[in-house]
């Protein structure tokens, strides 16, 4: 089997027989990659605790013939340990690997999703005031990189400024002319916050605390048209949720 070299981030792991485990990661050069860490839940295994969610691991893999590959070596590059020791930016950052497990095609290489989820991680590694801002403003920027970013300042039908309705099918703002029948009601503040979060750099996404009604209206609206569009439910989004005040 050809040896590849890549480097990755460990996106999640499923136990496999009594001392394996399956490890998705999606690495810079080959896109999604599933492999068996063989012997990873052995006291003595030589991965320890390289392979876990959050871990940017240079890798040293061997190609399978079927859907999965095995890891032969492991290094950390960066652990992003502060992710595993509070469980705000825990939360923030899963729902940021559940996102990019949706959108991301095994070995199909894409760069620039690849260092989104490294900016990402980064951010939140710096301890934001508001670590579910930064993972709010991830999604929308990972769907801007999937071509499905809402349309927030103009209704994504005709343009015209200032949308007052919100309509995930129709993609995003709209106006009371070209609103279809589903299209609810969403207050300016929502949709000027949802802006500033997908422009903000996301390194500075979570400087100030956001709550009150319109970060629930809009994390509401933000929410639902990301499921709608990666045409899934995301567990991670009820428990980002539950975490603001």
């Amino acid at each position: 089997m050809p040896l590849y070299k890549e480097q990755g981030v460990v996106l999640s792991r499923v136990k496999l027989g009594e001392a394996d485990r399956i490890v998705t990661i999606l690495t810079q050069g080959s896109g999604k990659v599933r492999a068996v860490a063989k012997g990873i839940r052995r006291t003595k295994s030589k991965f320890g605790a390289r392979l876990e969610p959050f871990t940017h691991v240079s890798l040293m893999i061997y190609r399978g013939r079927g859907a999965l590959d095995t890891v032969a070596q492991a290094e950390i590059v960066s652990s992003f340990r502060p992710l595993r020791d509070d469980l705000e930016l825990m939360t923030a950052g899963e729902a940021m690997l559940e996102a990019v497990d949706k959108v991301a095609e095994d070995h199909e290489r894409n760069v620039r999703l690849f260092m989104l989820l490294l900016s990402g991680l980064r951010a939140l590694e710096l301890s934001p005031a508001d670590p579910a801002a930064v993972a709010e403003s991830f999604l929308l920027k990972l769907l801007s990189l999937s071509g499905f970013h809402p349309a927030l300042t103009a209704c994504a039908v005709c343009g015209r400024l200032n949308p007052s309705l919100f309509s995930a099918g129709q993609g995003g703002g709209v106006c009371d002319d070209c609103a279809e029948y589903g299209a609810g009601p969403v207050s300016a503040e929502s949709l000027q916050l949802l802006q500033h979060l997908a422009s903000s750099q996301i390194e500075h996404a979570g400087d100030v605390v956001l709550n009150g009604d319109a970060r629930r209206e809009a994390r509401a609206m933000l929410y639902g048209f990301t499921e709608y569009y990666f045409e899934r439910r995301m567990r991670s989004l009820p428990l980002l949720a539950r975490g603001m005040s």
